[in-house]
């Protein structure tokens, strides 16, 4: 007899992980390969969030904590909204979570019902996308492009002709790096007010900019969700911890969900984060890296023949448009990680539409990483020149 295999589950990949499985593969196999296809700092957690964690790992039984997580952490949280932009927000409205992955998970789950539609821009974070469909809720890619900056527009929502439950935004996005301006933020969360529309804001690379500040959707609609993390600016990718903001109405059915699901975010984590917001001077640092390999990869590319890049005010991405030189994005970045082991990430995860024609390079990693994949592509670039 032949078992039933759940229709929830055949949702496509997240490919950039089947990449960086192939990446370590080549890796195992001929020790040589640039990671320039994930988007996950090279520099380690801070120093006072290690010695944090440390000594509670010696002193502490990191038992469970309360399903939103340990209070201090989320009081420190609340001080950081109104430190960083001038917003009072509740703790009691913040959830800590098992990275921003959970986040998106408890947001959709208590926010829609299944047929639900929810909007997001495309290209955009593959995630969102495939944990709708697993949901059962259908996702609606608005396709956008350098006209806007590739971030999505009032204007996009009016011309919809069937009605939206929600809207994801991300600003800075992924994989463009591009930033929503704030009169364009606020029009969108009144067009969504006014629609009934649930607005939820990826703000993961929030401290990750280059040039003007990222701003909170709570400055615009103090009921939208907003999802964070610490992995990113942070550098605390695999330590697994991300935070939530929620409206008051949502409180109580985010908090059965997370008991359910995940009890609480690992709690090791958690203690070693509360020390993370006393770290933004070594963390700038590391954003100061991050500029600079972006230059020197603007750069780069450009002599080797990419001249057509989008606009990235923020997060450690530059996606690039590679249509004159295949029609095969997947296929382009496996030929290159096998014959120069330099990861990158076909523009397929990103775009279901376009991203044959498209890819991602990630400058999370060391300069000398970055400078190196430059001269191997430059070379391996030269059979289409």
């Amino acid at each position: 007899m032949v078992l039933k295999v759940a229709k929830r589950g055949m949702i496509p990949s997240f490919v950039v992980m089947d990449v960086l499985q192939a990446a370590n593969k080549r890796q195992s196999d001929c020790g040589d390969v640039l990671h320039l296809e994930l988007g996950q700092p090279a520099s380690p957690a801070p120093q006072n969030v290690i010695e944090a964690a440390r000594s509670k790992l010696l002193t502490n039984p990191i038992a469970y904590t309360e399903a939103f997580g340990l209070p201090t952490l989320r009081e420190e949280i609340s001080k950081w909204y109104k430190l960083r932009y001038n917003v009072d927000v509740s703790k009691n409205r913040i959830v800590v979570t098992t990275g921003s992955s959970a986040g998106f998970l408890l947001a959709f789950l208590s926010s829609f019902d299944i047929h639900d539609r929810v909007a997001m821009a495309e290209p955009g974070y593959p995630g969102y996308r495939n944990i709708l469909l697993s949901l059962g809720i259908v996702p609606v890619g608005l396709p956008v492009s350098s006209k806007t900056r590739h971030q999505l527009t009032s204007k996009m929502l009016n011309n919809l002709t069937k009605p939206l439950a929600g809207l994801i935004v991300a600003s800075p996005s992924n994989p463009t790096g591009s930033m929503i301006s704030d009169l364009v933020f606020s029009d969108i969360a009144n067009t969504c007010r006014t629609k009934g529309v649930r607005l939820i804001s990826d703000e993961i690379y929030h401290g990750i900019t280059y040039g003007n500040s990222a701003q909170t959707a709570l400055k615009f609609d103090d009921q939208a969700i907003v999802i964070s993390s610490f992995s990113k600016y942070f550098s605390m990718t695999g330590w697994r911890i991300g935070w939530m903001v929620v409206p008051d109405e949502l409180i109580r059915s985010v908090e059965c969900l997370a008991q359910n699901i995940y009890i609480s975010a690992p709690t090791l984590s958690q203690w070693g984060a509360i020390m993370a917001f006393n770290s933004c001077e070594e963390l700038d640092l590391n954003v100061k890296r991050y500029s600079e390999n972006r230059s020197l990869l603007l750069e780069g590319l450009s002599h080797i023949g990419f001249d057509q890049i989008a606009t990235v005010d923020g997060a450690f991405y530059l996606y690039v448009d590679v249509s004159k030189y295949t029609d095969d994005s997947f296929k382009f970045c496996k030929t290159l990680l096998n014959e120069t082991g330099v990861a990158i990430t076909p523009g397929i995860d990103f775009d279901t539409r376009r991203g044959e024609q498209t890819v991602r390079l990630s400058f999370s990693g060391a300069t000398s990483d970055i400078e190196d994949a430059i001269s191997r592509m430059a070379n391996w670039m030269s059979r289409y020149h």
